[in-house]
């Protein structure tokens, strides 16, 4: 690291000395002790403008005061079936790890149908992955290794991708600016299996537009992106849907014990229990309430909302090809 990134690093920390409660209290549920790595996060977020820097960072701690997220871990959704129901629908999962001990996280962008509960339920999960992984995941693998493991690998299934994503594209891009303003930087590599025609066609037109250090971070591996990815983590770790030579995948191809989307999985399981628990440290000063924790929504970005415009447009094109012939 150089001396000017360096000198950046130090700006931005004296500048977060200065935070008094409730920010400094959610910054460290935020930074779980590795504070340098996460002020480069929100630096390289920001081209490494400290001022810039130090906004999206007071921001994403004024967001997380406002809607309570610190205790998001403490609020499960009930009943277990609705949960069910909506890990049927988002399908995200945990496999393992990578050989250097980064998380591998599943995402079924093709086959998840977001459409068996309201975009707060969504929402609440998705928070409540990233909050775990942060707080939980992170912090143990990286006692595991002896150095801080801050980020994740993620693994795209496009499996089952059609035309009718253009129904997702709001909610998709209402959780992607979640991630953007709060959660910058905590993916080191986005591997995209799985790919049909459709997809290719997009990625075409949005590449493009993402910015350059996104751009570098996505492999669009061919097929089920097997070979490849057992070049940086073990069999056992790889997603149910890559553990086939070439392409395709299925929602239900494995048992629930082997489908990292299903919340038989030992990660939801886990993830389930301990929410459950931390709710009943809650109890006494708070009862569970069901229903769905709301959150904020914020205004998607510049670049979000131009890359849902143009894949809008590029699956509508696509639809109209295939209509035409």
């Amino acid at each position: 690291m150089g001396v000017a990134s360096q000198d950046a690093i130090d700006q931005l920390r004296a500048l977060m000395d200065l935070v008094s409660e409730p920010l400094r209290a959610t910054f460290q549920n935020v930074h779980q002790g590795y504070i340098n790595e996460t002020l480069v996060r929100f630096l390289k977020a920001r081209e490494w403008n400290v001022s810039k820097a130090h906004k999206m960072l007071v921001d994403c701690l004024n967001w997380r005061v406002q809607n309570e997220i610190d205790n998001i871990l403490s609020k499960p959704i009930i009943p277990p079936d609705l949960y069910r129901a909506v890990r049927d629908s988002q399908l995200i999962g945990l496999s393992g790890y990578s050989r250097e001990g980064l998380p591998v996280f599943a995402i079924g962008v093709g086959l998840s149908t977001f459409d068996k509960a309201s975009v707060h339920y969504y929402v609440q999960s998705h928070i409540q992955v990233n909050e775990y992984r942060d707080r939980v995941i992170l912090p143990n693998t990286s006692k595991k290794h002896g150095r801080p493991i801050t980020t994740s690998v993620k693994v795209l299934d496009m499996t089952g991708l059609k035309l009718s994503a253009l129904n997702q594209i709001k909610l998709l891009t209402i959780i992607s600016s979640i991630d953007d303003l709060n959660y910058p930087e905590k993916t080191n590599t986005y591997y995209i299996v799985n790919a049909p025609y459709i997809f290719s066609a997009c990625w075409k037109v949005v590449k493009p537009l993402l910015q350059e250090r996104t751009r570098k971070k996505v492999q669009v591996l061919p097929g089920s992106g097997r070979d490849e990815l057992l070049k940086i983590m073990d069999y056992a770790c790889l997603p149910h849907f890559c553990r086939k030579e070439g392409s395709g995948s299925s929602r239900h191809m494995d048992s629930g014990s082997e489908n990292c989307y299903s919340l038989d999985h030992p990660f939801h399981q886990e993830l389930y229990d301990y929410i459950r628990q931390q709710s009943r440290l809650h109890e006494a000063a708070e009862p569970i309430k069901q229903g769905s924790f709301h959150v904020d929504f914020p205004e998607p970005q510049a670049e979000g909302s131009e890359i849902a415009k143009t894949i809008e447009s590029e699956l509508n094109k696509f639809n109209l090809k295939i209509n035409g012939d």
